[in-house]
């Protein structure tokens, strides 16, 4: 016991002055009309010391502070001012927990067992498949398109080496361009299936293991 008390008693020493400062204060100040109800306000400034008194400076207003009663003890605790990012994070936050809930609920209240949602997902993955064979197949006629295409317009300037070689139609020019930008969107659209599939995998995957978390809590409850 003889060891503690040389780190113990600064600390004490230091919690009485800080009440009997805080009383004292009060004390002085009852019959004043500064603070009737014997509040007494805490803060922090910038350099870290903690400052008391009956009224916060205005540019302390707006940070985290502590309301202490008479006897100086925190009776209430009063939050800092939150900045327009922080305000906007906890409302991304409120609203993710909004929406986790409404789609638990949705899961809950459609399946009636993890064989269902599989169900629907070799469904919804069978069609997107057939979706992306089909551009595929599209892509390869616009390649078969684009060579004929391009067949045709060697025999025509700028690309045959005849002298006497005539000017591209129109017409062939026109479905160049056209059958190229088809195939530039369509390559896209394949590309965009693909994204599809994994993130529909990758969605119901994550519906079953939540799906098996919500089954097992009602069950435990």
């Amino acid at each position: 016991m003889s060891g503690r008390w040389p780190r113990v008693l600064p600390v004490l020493v230091i919690a009485a002055v800080a009440l009997a400062s805080i009383g004292a204060y009060a004390a002085n100040n009852s019959g004043s009309g500064a603070n009737k109800g014997g509040v007494t306000y805490r803060w922090t400034d910038e350099q870290g010391v903690v400052h008391y008194g009956d009224r916060i400076p205005p540019q302390y207003a707006q940070q985290e502070r502590s309301v202490l009663n008479s006897q100086g003890v925190e009776v209430r605790k009063l939050d800092a001012q939150k900045t327009p990012a922080q305000l906007a994070a906890e409302e991304r936050i409120q609203q993710g927990i909004i929406r986790q809930k409404q789609h638990d609920a949705f899961l809950m209240n459609t399946y009636t067992s993890v064989k269902d949602i599989e169900a629907l997902r070799d469904l919804r993955m069978d069609q997107l498949h057939a979706q992306k064979v089909a551009a595929e197949q599209y892509v390869d006629s616009l390649h078969s398109r684009l060579g004929a295409l391009q067949t045709r317009a060697k025999n025509f300037k700028p690309y045959s080496p005849r002298p006497g070689a005539h000017r591209m139609p129109d017409d062939l020019a026109e479905d160049l361009v056209h059958t190229l930008n088809e195939l530039r969107t369509q390559n896209n659209a394949v590309t965009t299936k693909s994204s599809e599939e994994n993130a529909m995998k990758a969605q119901f995957q994550a519906d079953i293991e939540r799906y098996r978390e919500l089954h097992a809590a009602t069950h435990t409850q």
